[in-house]
């Protein structure tokens, strides 16, 4: 089984060039996971995000603990085989959902109990369940259980989800060993919480790097604060963290919000905005966003991108994306997905370019001069 391990090739200023190494492949860094929330890549077939050279994708612990459940994933040969996804699989915890529950929920010290949003049957969510069903899907990279707190909210309020967060992380990291991750190659990270309260996002991440995680993330941010607020706290949080550790920032995001993200030294990224903007008619590419669903497509015989790599950008007029968008055709969604989805890797195989050559800042001014001209 190969260990997990995470090794820093090169630095351009903060932003950070690296390399994970998992039981299911490597993954180069900084990365970003389209996000397969229920064992899938929405409106994509597995093979196409992997040309996209995506080289992770995300599950969700919440949405497959109740379908198909987690028992049933194992006995199927666990997560990668359910799903035809051979390289690596980071799965979240589940704690992001069950705090968009809220009215289905009982939050208490042990965990959360909580109502299923499919059929009302109730369940019960701990630290340790939360690991327990991380294992069984055989997740590589695999969080805590915590309880993100939904901005704005009292510094009380912020301050409470923060400790109970850390203590779950104690009672995370203990199952995690119990259950053999470790020498399975899988890694566990721990959750930096604490909202918009700066002091108290220092001492969440503090104690949790006392703690013998493999990797750390931000949670609890990309929730509607400003992107000032987010780069605050990164600015302040991540200099606490291990430097020789994975970060990894949760639920972000915009390519704006990634580039400055990585300029202040985070990892890996994930976010549904490339596949819920491609299913609503919204493409990225490098001349900004183009919304399909504007008539003045209807006659352009052009592609998206004449000289992209992939066969969505490529290969389709917008006058027939345009079509498809309009008359509601699946096909539109799935071609536009494949579209963003090779964009945002497209992207992020730019940002470690331009890291290893010693030239992120150019590449960055470069971006901010594309974004204020299509603002």
């Amino acid at each position: 089984m190969t260990p997990f391990a995470f090794q820093l090739l090169a630095r351009d200023g903060a932003a950070r060039r690296g390399r994970l190494f998992t039981a299911h492949g490597t993954v180069e860094t900084p990365a970003f996971m389209p996000v397969g929330t229920q064992g899938t890549v929405k409106a994509m077939f597995p093979e196409d995000v992997a040309q996209t050279g995506a080289e992770v994708v995300l599950g969700n612990v919440y949405h497959l603990m109740l379908r198909p459940t987690a028992e049933r994933v194992a006995r199927l040969g666990g997560l990668h085989v359910f799903m035809r996804w051979p390289k690596t699989i980071l799965t979240d915890s589940g704690g992001f959902q069950v705090m968009s529950l809220a009215a289905l929920r009982s939050l208490t010290e042990e965990g959360v109990a909580f109502r299923s949003h499919l059929d009302g049957s109730r369940h019960m969510l701990t630290p340790e369940r939360s690991v327990e069903i991380q294992g069984l899907l055989g997740s590589d990279i695999q969080m805590q259980f915590d309880e993100c707190v939904r901005l704005p909210a009292s510094r009380e309020e912020i301050e409470r989800g923060m400790r109970l967060s850390l203590r779950w992380a104690e009672r995370s990291r203990r199952r995690f060993e119990e259950l053999g991750g470790p020498a399975k190659g899988q890694a566990l990270h721990g959750i930096v919480q604490g909202g918009d309260d700066i002091r108290l996002r220092i001492e969440s991440a503090a104690e949790l790097a006392r703690m013998p995680f493999e990797g750390y993330s931000i949670g609890g941010l990309a929730v509607g604060e400003p992107q000032a607020v987010m780069l605050a706290v990164l600015d302040e949080t991540l200099p606490v963290l291990p430097q020789e550790k994975q970060r990894y920032l949760m639920g972000v995001g915009t390519p704006h919000d990634i580039v400055e993200s990585v300029a202040r030294g985070i990892d890996m990224f994930d976010c549904v905005m490339p596949t819920r903007a491609g299913r609503h008619g919204l493409a990225y590419t490098r001349f900004g966003k183009i919304n399909l669903k504007n008539a003045k497509h209807a006659d352009d015989p052009a592609p998206l991108d004449p000289e992209s790599d992939c066969p969505a950008a490529r290969d389709y007029s917008r006058a027939y994306l345009h079509h498809l968008i309009k008359t509601g055709e699946a096909l539109g969604a799935m071609l536009l997905t494949w579209n963003n989805i090779s964009y945002y890797q497209r992207l992020m195989r730019d940002i470690r370019a331009a890291i290893d050559a010693g030239t992120f800042e150019a590449l960055r001014a470069e971006m901010d001069a594309l974004w204020a001209k299509a603002a």
